[in-house]
């Protein structure tokens, strides 16, 4: 493997990213290639040599569940790393994408402690950014077009982990796969609530979905969060039109 720098492949320092059984996964897939200089990591007792970058650390947590969803149904499409690439190349820019696509692949090489790696995420992340990932891993599996069975099932197994609740994985999950009910799926209400009820919902979910809870992760997290944010007010105008109420 090709020398990396941590600091570079992963777009900056990490900080308890790299501990746990995520920087085992992390550790493992770089080996001894890497200059100890370059990466900040925290010691037991919660010291750092350098500022840690947030960023660093929700792009390692996306890399290695990444790499867990694209296994799931034994196959690594070209469609699915194009996905990943083109994520990495907006966040980062294209000489640190192609390092981090080397990553993945040696992360896609080997098993993946899928409980153990989300409780560490769900100990450190915010819910906000947890919901983002979901969002991100349905991304990746709708990438081809068609969303396997497994990877469903592993996305679902993620989101329990991460503590994200049965209503939130539901919103997300209706605003890739569309039926009769999915506007009030995305807005996590039933379909014979009153009016009032579904105004609610609606300022319930834009604040619960709002962009800015992600701001500090970068434009490419956030666009994807405006993208998330665009879902809940287009299944408000569809049910408003459908109801005829303003």
């Amino acid at each position: 493997m090709a020398k990396l720098k941590f600091g570079k492949w992963l777009g900056g320092t990490l900080g308890w990213a790299f501990g746990g059984p995520l920087g085992g996964v992390l550790g493992f897939a770089v080996g001894s290639a890497f200059d100890a200089a370059s990466v900040t990591v925290k010691t037991e007792s919660g010291r750092t040599s350098q500022p840690t970058n947030h960023a660093g650390d929700f792009a390692a947590s996306l890399l290695v569940l990444s790499a867990a969803v694209m296994k799931s149904d034994g196959r690594m499409l070209k469609s699915e790393l194009d996905f990943v690439k083109k994520f990495l190349v907006q966040q980062f820019g294209e000489a640190h994408a192609q390092q981090q696509i080397l990553l993945l692949k040696e992360i896609l090489s080997q098993e993946i402690p899928l409980r153990d790696v989300c409780f560490q995420i769900k100990h450190y992340m915010p819910h906000s950014e947890r919901i983002q990932i979901i969002h991100y891993l349905f991304g990746i599996s709708k990438a081809d077009g068609h969303v396997h069975e497994l990877e469903l099932q592993t996305i679902q197994t993620i989101s329990n982990y991460l503590g994200v609740n049965h209503a939130d994985f539901n919103s997300l999950k209706a605003m890739y796969f569309r039926d009769t009910n999915s506007d009030y799926q995305i807005l996590e209400i039933e379909p014979n609530v009153s009016d009032e009820e579904v105004k609610k919902a609606y300022r319930k979910m834009a604040v619960k979905f709002h962009p800015d809870k992600v701001a500090a992760l970068g434009e490419e997290v956030q666009k994807a969060a405006k993208e998330k944010f665009q879902h809940v007010q287009n299944a408000y105008e569809n049910i408003k039109k459908q109801r005829g109420f303003s």
